[in-house]
């Protein structure tokens, strides 16, 4: 059969279900199981019975709402491709901006100490680990399931990945860390509904909700960012878009905090806080 015959089909399939991204889906789904990168599509000129029975089981995973990057095992996440599948967080697009400031942050420090809390799949530090190789980059994860991708993906890194909440990671290092990076649970506890099949059924819900406001793991980053911070050092935290006040309004309400501000992403909508400790407060 062609391709662009079975394209065609699975992409309405995957529209059906409910799927946000159906095209896209069905080329990469098509893509992995023929081993092909998904540009060189066109250039397929036949699919054999065999590879037509593995798109079909793929197509009907995904229509069942199980994430793309389980399928495919693989996510790519700025200049870095990472390991994931059951039982951690899949890396969103929109993070990567968070990163970016993060290398920003840290890359035209001489030797810069970049700590990612609630590292998940260790996407972040991944990328400032590969953008800034100069850097001395710290990661830690709570909950054991994402951890071991952690490690599958940070490993030769030279990231010290460590296990442990974040509410009391990294006190040897206190006082010392330029920049510090999170991307936190955020959702409402009562918003569980509004959430993606793929994230409320697949992602671990440790990685998701964070009480009644989504703001409890915001209320520690900010106490552990202002402990681990050297003086002047900066702070930045994603966040759900119905939280472009609420978010940094925890940063402006504990006091401290100098330039606290909020950033849009490539939508327009509100998607990530940074802030520096004020150079006249104790870390």
């Amino acid at each position: 059969m062609r391709p662009r015959s079975l394209l065609g089909a699975a992409a309405a399939r995957l529209e059906a279900a409910g799927v946000a991204s159906p095209e896209h889906d069905a080329a990469v789904l098509l893509a992995h199981v023929l081993d092909v990168p998904r540009s060189r599509l066109v250039l397929v000129e036949e699919v054999g019975e065999r590879e037509i029975a593995a798109y079909d089981a793929l197509l009907t995973r995904r229509a069942a709402r199980e994430p793309l990057q389980h399928l495919t095992g693989v996510a790519g996440f700025r200049f870095v491709e990472l390991a994931v599948g059951p039982g951690v967080f899949v890396p969103r697009p929109e993070t990567e901006l968070l990163a970016g400031w993060a290398v920003e942050a840290a890359v035209g420090l001489e030797r810069p100490v970049v700590v990612d809390l609630c590292t998940g799949s260790g996407a972040i530090a991944k990328a400032v680990a590969h953008e800034v190789p100069h850097a001395e980059v710290h990661a830690v994860e709570l909950d054991e399931g994402a951890l071991a991708w952690a490690q599958r993906n940070l490993s030769g890194t030279g990231v010290d990945l460590r296990a442990g909440s974040m509410d009391d990671a990294f006190d040897d290092l206190a006082g010392s860390v330029d920049v510090v990076v999170c991307n936190p649970p955020y959702i409402p506890l009562e918003a569980w509904e509004s959430v993606a099949a793929e994230a409320r059924d697949h992602d671990p819900h440790l990685a998701l909700f964070s009480g009644d406001d989504g703001l409890d793991a915001m209320r520690v980053l900010e106490r552990r960012a202002r402990l681990l911070l050297r003086r002047g050092g900066v702070v930045g935290a994603e966040h759900a878009d119905v939280q472009g006040e609420s978010a940094p309004g925890v940063f402006l309400a504990a006091g401290g905090w100098a330039d606290v501000r909020d950033h849009h992403d490539l939508a327009g909508r509100p998607r990530y806080l940074t802030a520096r400790l004020s150079t006249g407060l104790a870390g």
